[in-house]
């Protein structure tokens, strides 16, 4: 069976550096990439844009991509979002024989073991971890690296030999862009528009969003 790659995240905003992850997730596993905006994470501060204002730059971001697609279901659940529901859900939607897999940049992952029933996780998905600047693998904690122990791979196609349990690492170019930095050139009043898409910059500035505080 053909691996579904889910890319859950804020998006706050999406720029250009998640389209270009998205795409390399989706040329090298010759799938579709399903892009999956957290409604309240519990791990990090209050998102600035609102879910749907989130969703909703996701949605124009990927218009016209063939083989990118946003699924808003963290948006209808109350609560916080925890990336296990999520993965429960769709593990239920898919069988338990269907490879999926979770696309995630090193620095959550490495922040794995702070996640709601993290360990769960192993058993529900694959993990296709994504570089960023100045961090590695190597800085995994004791618990992360046991539990990652005879998961790494290298091949691609063995993802999609079994339904989780697995971590790829994707190569691709190191990317600059950061959701933070975003923020707070728009904050500062610079023009961002080099690492977002035309339709994401003109809904920011047509909703006054990222105006006061990051």
């Amino acid at each position: 069976m053909r691996l579904t790659i889910y890319y859950g995240g804020t998006f706050d905003p999406v720029h250009k550096g998640h389209l270009a992850i998205a795409a390399a997730a989706q040329s090298a596993f010759n799938t579709e990439v399903i892009l999956l905006p957290s409604a309240d994470p519990p791990h990090r501060p209050p998102a600035s844009a609102s879910a749907e204002q989130r969703a909703a730059m996701v949605e124009l971001a990927i218009a016209g991509q063939p083989g990118l697609r946003c699924d808003p279901r963290e948006l209808h659940r109350s609560g916080k979002s925890y990336s296990v529901l999520s993965l429960r859900e769709l593990r239920e939607e898919h069988g338990p024989d269907h490879p999926m897999a979770w696309l995630i940049g090193i620095d959550s992952f490495l922040g794995l073991p702070s996640w709601h029933h993290w360990q769960d996780l192993f058993g529900l998905c694959h993990f296709i971890v994504v570089r960023r600047p100045g961090l590695d693998i190597d800085a995994a904690g004791s618990e992360l690296s046991a539990a990652c122990e005879g998961r790494w791979q290298t091949d691609p196609e063995a993802l999609s030999r079994c339904p989780s349990g697995r971590i790829y690492r994707l190569p691709m170019p190191l990317r600059p862009e950061s959701a933070t930095a975003v923020r707070a050139g728009l904050q500062a009043g610079q023009n961002m528009n080099a690492v977002l898409t035309p339709t994401v910059a003109a809904y920011i500035h047509r909703h006054g969003l990222y105006t006061s505080g990051v």
